[in-house]
């Protein structure tokens, strides 16, 4: 389990992305933020904000009605 976790369920897009761009401002480089989230669409979001970003999307998955990323902090 990872240290750094974002619970953005219930939010709507864009904010799981805009909470989960400021949520790894403060998780250092090479390590992984857990992110939690219940709208469909994040799961193309993630996918394209790590392609932007130059983060690593380790893993997304989901648990029933929540999606489940994990972002390795990997842009400078």
């Amino acid at each position: 389990m990872s240290d750094h976790v974002l619970d953005a369920k219930g939010l709507n897009c864009p904010l799981p992305i805009l909470k989960a761009k400021k949520a790894l401002k403060s998780v250092p480089s090479g390590e992984i933020l857990t992110i939690y989230a219940t709208d469909p669409g994040s799961v193309a979001d993630f996918a394209a904000f790590c392609n932007q970003t130059g983060n690593e999307l380790v893993e997304s998955s989901q648990d029933g009605d929540v999606y489940i990323f994990k972002i390795k902090h990997t842009a400078a």
